[in-house]
């Protein structure tokens, strides 16, 4: 039997006879997706062909990556760098794939690692790691709670069996019980190793919840009681972490600072102090920076990253002081920065092509190295940019930079 032509599959869908989310079932991915596009285009009078030019197999992301697909959007994808890591995954010279469309960042970001450059590069390390879950379960009230964390405290080993009896990759690290009222809230945290691991942590969980219910009176309310916390800004993600925890730093010699920046280290350290902390305490902001979201969201689109998850991944503080040389010292430290170089959106072929650009694509050996090394990189790209713009502002050429860039 031949292959229905996209115009035929519209028709059934029109006629009633095909519903619009079972086209796969009648075609190949990339007919019902053309398929789709016409319908769409029909009810819309929108313009959909750019649409249809994409990269990727429709057939492999049905389903695993996004349903009803149209098609594809493209993003431009830039390069900063090269910039010298020094890193406990990553390390020598990384250029750095963004994708954005924001005029003059790629470019800001690119000023920022030629003068991290200039001081011989930036150090990064990852401090803590660990994907986070974390149920909410009903009690009778604050004796039955009590009951409960003692029993969760007592039974860590249990809950780890079950939790990973559902994956071959995830280890269970601890649970940590909170109670508010007659509500206890577990929060499992895990290593997923090279993966972001939020999928795995969630499965993990639910059969760890099983164990819970089977041995005490706690009802499971809802498998995420938002104290993980996912996709919210949430100062337990701060304090705590979720994902990777990592900070990155350089010191930039006083003559790179004034000659490559055009500004001076004691400006710099100033603008900080007075705009990323104070200002951002004044606002009551969760994260002290300038604009890390920019480099997180471009990274985090160019190697397929969770992008909703730049929430948590901006949630940083920016430092900077002026050494007793007279040169100047700056830091960024990303609490809950959620990566991953396998699953997701990691292996579509755009991608995947950003992944081994850092030299991440995949795997790592040992285990966990590959999505260290991408959330060094990132973290070094955080900290180009948050050089960049404090400098940009000390010299009072931001302004003129946008005007000549970002229109």
């Amino acid at each position: 039997m031949s292959q229905p032509t996209p115009a035929d599959l519209a028709t059934r869908v029109r006629d009633g006879d095909l519903r619009f989310h079972e086209l796969e079932d009648h075609a190949d991915a990339d007919v019902a997706t053309a398929a789709r596009r016409l319908l769409v285009a029909e009810a819309t009078d929108a313009d959909l062909g750019p649409l249809g030019e994409y990269a990727f197999d429709a057939e492999a992301v049905h389903g695993s990556n996004i349903e009803n697909t149209l098609g594809g959007v493209q993003v431009p994808v830039g390069v900063a760098g090269p910039v010298t890591i020094d890193g406990g995954a990553a390390s020598g010279e990384r250029y750095l794939p963004l994708a954005t469309t924001e005029g003059a960042l790629v470019a800001s970001i690119n000023r920022g690692c030629s003068a991290i450059d200039g001081g011989g590069g930036a150090t990064a390390r990852v401090t803590k790691s660990g994907m986070t879950r974390a149920p909410v379960f009903r009690v009778a009230g604050v004796a039955e709670a009590e009951a409960l964390v003692d029993w969760v405290r007592d039974n860590v080993p249990a809950l780890r069996e079950a939790a990973e009896s559902t994956t071959s990759h995830g280890e269970l690290l601890d649970v940590t019980p909170y109670v508010v009222g007659n509500n206890v809230f577990c929060r499992f945290r895990y290593d997923t190793k090279d993966a972001m691991g939020m999928n795995m942590a969630t499965i993990a969980t639910r059969e760890a919840c099983d164990v819970v219910e089977a041995e005490t009176d706690a009802s499971l309310v809802a498998l995420s009681g938002n104290l993980c916390s996912d996709k919210k800004p949430a100062a337990i993600n701060a304090v705590e972490g979720r994902g990777r925890s990592v900070v990155a730093d350089a010191t930039i010699p006083r003559e790179v600072v004034e000659e490559r920046l055009r500004t001076t280290p004691e400006a710099v350290a100033e603008i900080n102090t007075r705009k990323n902390l104070v200002g951002s305490a004044k606002a009551g902001a969760l994260g002290f920076n300038a604009h890390v979201a920019n480099a997180v969201a471009a990274m985090f689109l160019a190697t397929g990253q969770d992008e909703a998850q730049v929430v948590e991944g901006a949630n940083a503080i920016t430092t900077a002081e002026t050494t007793a040389d007279g040169d100047l010292y700056v830091s960024v430290s990303l609490a809950s920065l959620e990566v991953g170089t396998v699953g997701g959106g990691t292996k579509l072929p755009t991608q995947r092509a950003s992944l081994e650009i850092l030299g991440v694509a995949g795997g790592g050996d040992p285990a966990g190295s590959n999505a260290d090394a991408l959330a060094e990189s990132i973290a070094v790209c955080a900290l180009a940019g948050e050089l960049n713009l404090l400098a940009a502002l000390g010299s009072r050429h931001l302004s003129s930079a946008h005007e000549e860039l970002g229109r």
